[in-house]
């Protein structure tokens, strides 16, 4: 799975399965943003939406969880 974990200037950074890695956010869809899942497909990347979706709700499920673990 490859996320973007933050952009740098005209660079992303990307969490990958072997590690960070840095690529220029050209090869990035214009819309992507920190936190996406994407697919590298050649010399490019596509957002996986569905992917991304999932990673978002299973991320606010777990907060909610612990805020209402600590009431």
């Amino acid at each position: 799975m490859i996320i973007i974990d933050r952009f740098e200037n005209e660079t992303a950074v990307l969490e990958t399965e072997d590690g960070m890695e840095t690529v220029m956010r050209c090869y990035l869809p214009e819309y992507a943003k920190e936190g996406d899942v994407l697919i590298k497909e050649g010399c490019g990347y596509f957002v996986d939406h569905c992917a991304t979706e999932e990673r978002r709700r299973a991320a606010a499920e777990k907060f909610r969880r612990l805020i209402d673990r600590n009431d």
